[in-house]
């Protein structure tokens, strides 16, 4: 079963706290993925930003709604209580409930209809979203950052072979391998023996040393190329490589590389801009938002 959405939540929440089986988020959290026969990896699937798991920032959303519409009521953070409305509403039999349900509530209608820049319909009316707030925001951020990698992807199979190889400079020197980018610029691009463009310090102090190849390509990087690389490594008595190209590399490739001695790491296009996005390489800030929660030991009175 799927991990239920906030809307699913809100009933279910609610009779927990009506049969007080549960006074914590904690609690209802796993009372919750009990009901609903949750997986493992269900139970621990977090949002993108991996800072809170799905299911906890969704019961963590329908207890705020259910608060904001008097049907429970949060004495502090993460604790809650039923209100003598909600114990009437569980006892009057309802199967399920939505917030269109919770607008019955003036003050929860107010409230919710004064969120900034609200989802309408084609009528104009608010149209309930099944996303959470932080799932909606954390959506239009994955959008957002495919668009921005594709653009990258783009921009880097239309540049010459010589730019390609600037950009991997740049980005494993912001990654922290090569020392500086001076140094590791004068090493990418110059060595062409045998299939390696170039070689860069592992760390700062050189302690070892890393055989790179960067290749600006169309079609799929197959097996023999990687053969090639990797010949061209022991050649070296090299032990680490890393194949960058702007194209894909073929299953075979990829399980060739499992099955060697060999350190290598293939990094495809679609790898190499999400990196460039993670480590800022060839792209810039437009906007910053920082999403704050209560401070709860603030509003701790001292006895």
């Amino acid at each position: 079963m799927s991990i239920p959405d906030y809307q699913t939540l809100l009933l279910p929440l609610l009779r927990l706290a009506v049969a007080d089986k549960a006074r914590t988020l904690i609690q209802a959290e796993q009372l919750l993925a009990d009901e609903f026969a949750l997986s493992e990896a269900e139970r621990n699937a977090r949002l993108p930003s991996g800072q809170q798991t799905v299911l906890r920032n969704r019961v963590g959303w329908a207890s705020f709604y259910l608060t904001r519409a008097e049907l429970l009521v949060k004495p502090k953070r993460g604790v809650f209580f039923t209100t003598d409305a909600g114990r009437r509403l569980v006892e009057s039999g309802k199967r399920e409930l939505s917030v269109e349900d919770l607008m019955a509530n003036p003050r929860f209608a107010e409230f919710y209809r004064s969120r900034s820049a609200p989802d309408t319909d084609a009528t104009g009316e608010t149209a309930v979203s099944e996303r959470t707030p932080d799932e909606a925001l954390q959506d239009a951020y994955e959008v957002l950052r495919k668009e921005l990698a594709a653009e990258l992807q783009d921009r880097l199979q239309r540049g010459s072979p010589a730019f390609f190889e600037q950009v991997v400079v740049d980005l494993l020197v912001a990654m922290g391998y090569g020392g500086s980018r001076q140094d590791a610029g004068e090493r990418i691009g110059k060595s062409g023996d045998g299939g390696i463009d170039g070689i860069i310090k592992e760390d700062r102090l050189g302690l070892d040393t890393i055989y790179v190849q960067a290749k600006r390509w169309q079609g799929s990087v197959g097996r023999p190329d990687i053969q090639k690389f990797v010949g061209a490594l022991q050649g070296q008595r090299a032990r680490k490589g890393v194949f960058m190209t702007t194209s894909t590399f073929s299953s075979d490739a990829r399980a060739y590389v499992t099955n060697i001695d060999t350190k290598v790491v293939l990094l495809d296009g679609d790898e190499i801009a999400d990196l460039m996005i993670d480590h800022g390489v060839g792209v810039t800030p437009v906007a910053t938002f920082i999403v704050k929660r209560i401070d709860s030991d603030y509003f701790e009175e001292s006895q």
